[in-house]
């Protein structure tokens, strides 16, 4: 079945519109200490498995729970945490090994998973529960559970580890939670099933997408000044700003890594939404394929990558000329992305067809290559593909002579 699965994703990639040509693998030669894997979460299989990032093979098919969905990654330890929401807990890997370690239990149906800046907690939104999870990520134990909304969906930490904002999906709130003296310290009213989470660099302000009513809300996040702080000197306090329609069903949100546009896919509507994160204004909204469902943003800012659901392809949208640039055809209902450190690789996920599709970026050295992406290989993993996250890091000592 695997080999029929894969022959009927690589056939239209060969044949599709000539965006693609397989070339010969070059690969860059990095140090003997370099580690770079992608974790994916396959929620049928109750599985991870781990891809070589230097070599794009596969090199682990970890056990975790049951039905794993979100994953993140320590970013100052070794460390990926799977959270399986079947059995209600959370798998602790060690990726200088690739094994599972230790497994925290959590509560009922928890789907995702955020990290502190330190490195030091882990934030779970246990959805069956109504309350978040506090992992003490170096003792491996909760460290506080805390009474949100209904139907938590995603607690997202701010860049500077004060606030936590979690999105309660049944009563159309989201809750603020103080990190310093571990208690939710407001709850505020936004729009229809609030979903996805983003917070500016500065810690300022979120944005919560409502796939209900067709809106992102912005949020001001309280701020107490400090001492020489040029720009933001004023109190400020959790509040709702405004409301921003956007199209129909945003599912989830992108940050430009500069913090100055917000990108929401509709997916019912078919389009992305630009937003001004500091005017708090739609600047405009494009038609972009069948159901968008993810994006991901190049560091420089440049380029948006964003997986059409419905459609199977990636379009790839150039923000400074501010149009799509390619469609580039991949497997069956693409979904969650991400990008190698060195922002050369496209990493896809296809939830339908099962399998990871590594697509290179480049820059053409001959007259006839049509486009600066090419297809690098198709990589089988398990049922049901959900998540994934890419850890770099030097590792401490060679392991059986990798």
């Amino acid at each position: 079945m695997r080999k029929f699965l894969l022959i009927a994703v690589l056939v239209p990639l060969v044949l599709a519109a000539g965006w693609y040509y397989f070339h010969q693998r070059t690969l860059p030669a990095y140090g003997p200490l370099y580690r770079e894997y992608a974790y994916i979460t396959n929620g049928k299989s109750n599985t991870v498995t781990v891809i070589d990032l230097r070599s794009f093979r596969p090199v682990r098919t970890l056990q975790v729970g049951t039905e794993p969905t979100g994953v993140a990654a320590n970013p100052k330890r070794n460390e990926v945490y799977v959270v399986n929401t079947g059995s209600s807990n959370v798998s602790v890997i060690d990726a200088e090994q690739n094994k599972v370690v230790a497994t925290i239990g959590v509560y009922g149906r928890p789907y995702l998973i955020d990290v502190s800046p330190d490195g030091r907690r882990g934030y779970v939104a246990n959805s069956g529960s109504g309350n978040v999870s506090v992992l003490d990520l170096e003792r491996r134990t909760i460290a506080a559970t805390l009474r949100v909304g209904g139907n938590p969906g995603l607690a997202r930490v701010s860049p500077d580890g004060s606030t936590v904002v979690v999105t309660n999906r049944a009563d159309n709130t989201v809750s603020i939670i103080d990190t310093a003296r571990m208690a939710v310290r407001s709850a505020i009213n936004v729009c229809i099933h609030p979903e996805d989470i983003a917070i500016l660099p500065d810690s300022s302000k979120a944005f919560i997408s409502c796939s209900g009513s067709g809106q992102v809300a912005a949020i001001a996040l309280k701020h107490e000044p400090r001492k020489n702080e040029p720009q933001r000197n004023e109190t400020q306090n959790d509040k709702l700003l405004t409301l921003l329609d956007v199209g129909k069903s945003p599912v989830s949100l992108a940050l430009k890594p500069d913090g100055g546009e917000l990108i929401a896919f509709n997916f019912d509507a078919g389009s992305i939404s630009i937003i001004e994160t500091a005017a708090n204004e739609v600047s405009g909204s494009y038609l972009i394929g069948s159901q968008p469902t993810r994006g991901v943003v190049s560091l420089d800012n440049s380029r948006l990558y964003i997986s059409n659901f419905g459609s199977n392809d990636i379009a790839v949208y150039d923000i400074d000329q501010g149009k799509i640039i390619a469609y580039l055809p991949v497997g069956t209902h693409p979904d969650a992305l991400a990008l190698s450190q060195s922002q050369n690789y496209l990493l896809v996920l296809d939830s339908g067809s099962g399998d990871l599709v590594v697509i290179q970026k480049r820059q053409p050295k001959k007259k006839f290559e049509p486009s600066e992406y090419s297809l690098l290989t198709i990589i089988p993993v398990g049922m049901q593909p959900n998540q994934i996250v890419v850890k770099s890091f030097r590792a401490t000592k060679l392991l059986d002579g990798r």
